[in-house]
């Protein structure tokens, strides 16, 4: 199923602002998000490509959902199973950081079985640091009371071993289609923010980024639904 977003305001960037997908509105996403947990815990996953715009999607899901039911839903990411950065150095991979290979993906799996299995206890998850680049243990909780945790990654579709296995750990994915030059100018301008000069922030966006988005942008038919950035 695909569904096409409007076009989205100048400046609308924060996790609060108006949607990047647009349609259909936050509210019908949040009720469908709210439907898978109706028998039980549910585990719903956001990708895309990077830039697309998964970290601030999954926030105003997860805002929108609070409105209506307080507590019920938590969001967190696969970017906490970053490999941490000294071995990602060690093994000569600083230039391909982000790529599928500097990720646990074996971790990351169990991760998802525990959130699956253990409902009764808190799970606690790694998060990604950014002034630190590089994941911190134990920095969000699902607890017994989330019935639906959201969980947004770049992978989360991908048909290498071991993601190959992540699918059929979450009740559905939705995949998001950005406009690709508007994708690559949101991500140049995040890595300036990071304190890149402007030209290695091109060269990271264009580069082993677009390789990224290559393989991530082949996963998409897996998805149970697409949401559409209007073109």
């Amino acid at each position: 199923m695909t569904i096409t977003a409007g076009r989205r305001p100048a400046g609308a960037d924060g996790p609060y602002g108006t949607p990047l997908y647009a349609q259909p509105p936050l509210e019908d996403l949040a009720r469908r998000a709210l439907g898978l947990a109706r028998d039980g815990r549910a585990i719903l996953g956001i990708v895309g490509e990077p830039g697309a715009g998964k970290s601030t999607l999954a926030e105003q899901l997860l805002a929108r959902i609070e409105t209506e039911r307080p507590g019920v839903a938590v969001a967190v990411s696969m970017d906490g199973f970053h490999l941490a950065h000294k071995i990602i150095e060690a093994r000569g991979q600083s230039a391909a950081k982000g790529t599928i290979d500097t990720f646990d993906g074996h971790g990351f799996l169990a991760m998802l079985r525990r959130t699956r299995t253990e409902t009764h206890n808190s799970v606690w998850w790694p998060e990604f640091d950014r002034d630190l680049e590089d994941p911190v243990a134990c920095s969000t909780e699902v607890a017994a009371r989330h019935r639906l945790v959201i969980v947004d990654g770049n992978f989360l579709l991908s048909v290498q071993e071991p993601w190959v296995r992540v699918k059929d750990l979450l009740d559905e994915v939705w995949f998001l289609d950005a406009v690709p030059r508007a994708r690559r100018e949101r991500l140049t301008r995040r890595y300036i923010s990071y304190g890149f000069d402007p030209e290695a922030a091109r060269a990271k966006a264009g580069g082993v980024d677009e390789r990224t988005s290559a393989l991530i942008r082949s996963t998409a038919a897996r998805a149970d639904l697409v949401l559409r950035e209007a073109r």
